[in-house]
């Protein structure tokens, strides 16, 4: 009956990246609409983890356009930065979300803890959350882990973010290497839908 009744569903994100591979997760049957269309900003994330933020997306938007929103936030954690980016991956990109230095703080970082960080495995892992704000009294929420390493230079013009220098287990390409359908079979983003799919 619900699927039924939802006709629009708005992916919480200005994020053009992101929005295209919800777009791409989410049923056909559904209008698939982004803040932009409604004139909207995202909000403030000031939540302490991922799941915190992607709840603060989804309700904003939700509540905004009084339509199901379904809201991400994920982010590059390095166990050699003690976990950073993590919650601001996105930030060090800057005002303007430019990757390119982000990609370039990570690697600075790297280098000022470990000249030879190039000959190790630096591990890493991609987390994202999930939520999907307007169908149930109560935020559906996801978590989906991506474990990997770094890879020594960015390679790859496919994904976006972090995608170019993120290489997951057992794999030998990074992301940004890595056509749709083999990331949507290994990538964080993906795992977390899969577990809340059944709502949708």
């Amino acid at each position: 009956m619900l699927k039924k009744k939802i006709k629009e569903i708005v992916v919480g994100s200005n994020n053009d990246g992101k929005i295209k591979e919800i777009r791409d997760l989410l049923p056909k049957y559904y209008n698939i609409t982004s803040p932009k269309d409604y004139g909207l900003k995202s909000p403030k994330e000031n939540g302490n983890t991922f799941l915190e933020n992607s709840l603060i997306k989804a309700k904003y938007f939700s509540k905004k356009t009084k339509k199901v929103c379904i809201a991400d936030d994920s982010g590059l954690e390095v166990e050699l930065l003690n976990n950073q980016p993590g919650i601001y991956s996105a930030r060090w990109g800057g005002k303007k979300g430019d990757f390119n230095l982000a990609i370039s703080k990570v690697y600075n970082k790297l280098s000022r803890l470990d000249k030879n960080w190039k000959s190790k495995k630096i591990k890493a892992r991609f987390i994202c959350a999930l939520t999907i704000y307007g169908i149930k009294k109560k935020p559906i929420q996801s978590l989906g882990i991506v474990v990997g390493r770094i890879s020594k230079k960015k390679i790859g013009n496919k994904g976006f973010g972090y995608d170019p220098i993120f290489i997951p287990e057992n794999k030998k390409q990074t992301f940004g290497q890595m056509n749709q359908k083999t990331k949507f079979r290994n990538d964080h983003r993906s795992k977390a839908f899969r577990k809340i799919k059944k709502f949708l």
